[in-house]
């Protein structure tokens, strides 16, 4: 063979070799683009998908490579299930977003904790802390974010744009639910939005309760495709990526870890220790982001999930002393009464 023929099989295998590279990267893209568009818009009656753990060889396969079809969350519950004197009520977030909440007040001389809940969620799931908030004599009021129960739209950004649904919640509570103090309690995203919302937003809360926070959106990704047993690399960040893109910001950009250091108040952060979602050592990274008050609480054997659950004495003993030490009045236990 001739060096011009050994030069023009080389060009050819290169050539070749790009080819393949470049459609295995669009085949990814593809991939990565179906993957968020399926996490991120809500299908109405969708059948009800299993948790990445419990999912078989055939399930993450499909799951990998088509996405899966979400259910938009809805709120089955009435108001009364938190107390006969809570009602429904409807307030405007932005560009035309209509967001739904249950309001449930102590007396207008009351905090008021605004609670928000976690991706594919609504507010009754935060059922179970407003509870123990109102028996501290906290008034609650709790918002569905924009795609879930009893708000407009189909869609999540994972905390992203639901910042706006957190400014949207405190200037109503501010203009219409007058009063004494305002704190944000959020779960998981709604913990990511309520810092994005203090960050981006100009929000000022009188004091913050995160739980189960994560610290990067791309690091969060990340943990579910480990949670698969699929390699991350690319296609973590190659979601973070398209889903940006389908909602107009940079994915990379929405990080609680970075948006920690505009919090000036007072903020408790409750993980549970076999958090496999949102890793106790990133939930830390956001705590020491802070620059003030803080407390970190650690639950023993609880995953990424309400800690109030298997832990209710525990956890509103360390939401009462926060709250009491954040200058929020609280109902004091009858030995500190005295």
């Amino acid at each position: 063979m001739t060096a011009k023929n050994v030069t023009s099989d080389l060009k050819r295998r290169l050539g070749l070799g790009a080819a393949v590279l470049a459609a295995g990267f669009a085949a990814l893209n593809f991939v990565a683009y179906r993957q968020v568009y399926s996490m991120t818009h809500f299908v109405a009656d969708a059948p009800p998908v299993a948790e990445l753990e419990a999912m078989g060889l055939g399930q993450k396969l499909k799951a990998v490579f088509w996405g899966v079809a979400l259910a938009r969350p809805k709120t089955t519950r009435p108001p009364s299930s938190l107390d006969p004197a809570c009602r429904a009520l409807t307030f405007a977030g932005t560009n035309g977003v209509r967001l739904g909440a249950w309001y449930c007040p102590v007396s207008p001389e009351s905090p008021l904790v605004i609670l928000f809940h976690g991706y594919h969620g609504e507010k009754s799931g935060t059922l179970n802390e407003a509870k123990v908030f109102r028996e501290l004599g906290l008034s609650v009021l709790l918002v569905d974010f924009r795609g879930s129960g009893d708000s407009s739209e189909s869609y999540t950004t994972v905390g992203h744009d639901e910042a706006e649904d957190v400014a949207a919640a405190v200037r109503y509570a501010r203009a219409s639910l007058p009063h004494s103090k305002l704190v944000l309690y959020g779960m998981s995203m709604g913990a990511a939005a309520e810092l994005r919302a203090v960050h981006s937003c100009g929000v000022q809360p009188d004091a913050i309760i995160a739980e189960a926070v994560f610290d990067r959106m791309v690091t969060t990704v990340r943990n579910r495709f480990a949670l698969m047993r699929v390699p991350s690399f690319p296609g973590a960040q190659l979601m973070v990526f398209w889903g940006g893109r389908q909602f107009g910001f940079n994915g990379f950009d929405s990080n609680p870890v970075e948006c920690a250091a505009s919090v000036r108040c007072p903020i408790l952060f409750l993980h549970g220790a076999a958090d496999s979602r949102a890793r106790p050592a990133e939930a830390r990274m956001v705590y020491d982001a802070v620059p003030g008050r803080k407390l970190f609480k650690e639950f023993a054997g609880v995953g990424h999930a309400a800690t109030v659950t298997p832990f209710r004495r525990q956890w509103k003993e360390t939401v009462r002393q926060f709250l009491h030490d954040a200058n929020i009045e609280v109902q004091m236990p009858a030995a500190e009464m005295r």
